[in-house]
């Protein structure tokens, strides 16, 4: 047990102070003198030992009558590690400015809010505590170090499995663990939300995987670094959220993970800025299985890695020119509307057709064949109105499909592309119809045959006969009722023959499809 007759003078005027909930600022008021990042060398008469602020949370000295007790310290140095594990604080903890030599312990700690404000401290361990109230960091640097003399840190800041019935405020801090964890908050609730905004700086991993986090995640501005861009800079991996905002000049160095997250409401990446290695092979942003009702992917500029967000489901997809590199993976990727930027918009208002082209291009950053992106697109656009560029996406998934298939398929499928357009342009074996028609009938009409039986059947007319070789099935009367004496005239009608087999043959598979598909 501390004496008072043991304390220094400035942890006489904390223990005093601290009934009345009243602040001890130690701060000379010189700019020089002042510096946090210069607290290693303040002498005595700024130290206050953390043994003091320990006994005081602890109820060492009791509150006045009528009064709230509070430790409000600034501009001091913390000598030794402020170990609160498993301790039941009922005072709020606020320092501002100080210096920690050592680095603060609230694992399995029950307390109320704690806010160290603008002060470097080597580490902070949370993990199972229970915080009534809020915990802020804010303008603060934390980084991984030593906890006592005896442990290394690997991890700056640890949440893991904390509960903050307030908001996590990390507003302005920089946390630095460049190879290991920079914040490691897996299954963190925190029913205010978490915030790093205003200049957040973080070197090394962030991580929140299943984290509950009714008031969302706000990083907007924030600046996430792993060394090189590899490895994951951001990690909300199944966790549960109303919104992830990750704009206003987000920027990060490395993947940003949400694989399997939940949004209620929105993510937004309106902005940003996603690195990756400088090969561009890595993932920069890995939203597999994500739900979010709105995703706003309108970057300030493309991506420098893959894009992944198979089996995600969207309601609503924002994207501009920025938002897609060159590899995009997108099978089972579900989305209810795409809506782009005011330059996209202007450029479907000048043609739909050059809009089709830019989504199937779209579709085809992703690796491989999938038919299910195609299928997709195309409900999409059946969805608003836009049968016939519904039908482009489905005759560009065929096309797509066909490099795929062995040669004798693909044969059939540039048949099938030619004549009918699979089936999606039916319109074009009228043409061939017509083409050949006109071939026949002025061919066949510049010379006579000969009669199968002397006056029987009827006249010859080129026309006829012409449409009675293109028609498979029953007749007009004409094939069968003449013959050729000119060699290239005969080999003409058995090419409109097989023309004719060939056009109906690729009209029903076509149409077959078609009607099964729809």
């Amino acid at each position: 047990m501390l004496s008072y007759d043991e304390l220094t003078s400035p942890e006489r005027a904390l223990w005093d102070a601290f009934p009345e909930g009243r602040r001890v600022d130690l701060r000379t008021g010189v700019l020089g003198e002042d510096r946090v990042h210069e607290g290693g060398q303040w002498g005595p008469g700024r130290t206050v030992r953390a043994s003091v602020l320990v006994a005081l949370l602890q109820g060492a000295n009791a509150a006045e009558p009528g009064a709230v007790a509070c430790l409000r310290l600034a501009g001091a140095r913390i000598s030794g590690c402020l170990n609160l594990a498993g301790a039941h604080i009922a005072h709020a903890l606020r320092l501002e400015d100080c210096w920690f030599d050592e680095g603060v312990d609230l694992s399995e700690a029950s307390t109320k809010s704690i806010a160290i404000t603008g002060s470097r401290l080597p580490g902070l361990e949370a993990g199972l505590s229970r915080i009534e109230g809020r915990l802020v960091l804010r303008r603060s640097r934390v980084a991984s170090g030593a906890v006592s003399s005896l442990h290394r840190r690997v991890t700056a800041l640890s949440l893991i499995n904390a509960h903050v019935s307030g908001a996590v405020i990390l507003n302005g801090a920089e946390i630095t663990a460049p190879e290991e964890w920079a914040v490691s908050a897996g299954g963190l609730v925190a029913e205010g939300g978490v915030y790093c905004k205003d200049g957040f700086v973080a070197h090394g991993e962030v991580r929140l995987m299943g984290a509950q986090l009714p008031g969302g995640l706000h990083m907007q501005g924030a600046r996430l670094e792993r060394p090189g861009g590899s490895g994951v800079a951001l990690r909300v991996d199944n966790a549960a959220a109303s919104t992830v905002d990750l704009s206003g000049g987000f920027s990060a160095s490395g993947t940003v993970r949400l694989r399997g997250a939940r949004i209620t409401d929105s993510l937004t990446l309106a902005g940003a800025v996603l690195n990756g290695p400088p090969d561009g092979h890595g993932p920069v942003l890995e939203a597999a299985l994500m739900q979010v009702v709105d995703f706003d992917l309108t970057l300030a500029r493309p991506p420098s890695g893959i894009v992944d967000l198979r089996g995600a489901q969207v309601s609503y997809l924002h994207d501009n020119d920025h938002s897609w590199p060159a590899v995009v993976e997108l099978d089972g990727f579900v989305y209810g509307s795409i809506k782009e930027d005011e330059a996209g918009e202007r450029r479907e208002a000048v043609g739909r057709r050059d809009s089709v082209a830019r989504r199937v291009a779209w579709i085809r950053r992703s690796p491989g064949y999938s038919p299910q992106p195609y299928e997709q697109l195309a409900v999409w656009y059946r969805r608003a109105g836009h049968d016939d560029d519904a039908r482009r996406v489905l005759l560009a998934k065929q096309r797509h499909r066909r490099r795929a298939l062995p040669p004798a398929a693909r044969a059939w499928g540039h048949l099938l592309d030619v004549t009918v357009g699979y089936g999606y342009r039916p319109w074009l074996a009228g043409v061939w119809l017509l083409a050949l028609i006109l071939v026949g009938t002025l061919s066949f009409s510049t010379a006579s045959p000969h009669p199968v039986k002397q006056g029987e059947g009827a006249p010859f007319q080129p026309l006829v006969y012409t449409l009675d070789l293109l028609i498979p099935i029953g007749g007009l009367g004409q094939r069968t009722a003449w013959y050729w004496s000119n060699d290239s005239l005969q080999l003409l009608s058995y090419l409109l023959i097989a023309f004719g087999w060939v056009l109906t043959t690729a009209v029903i598979a076509g149409v077959t499809r078609t009607l099964q598909k729809n």
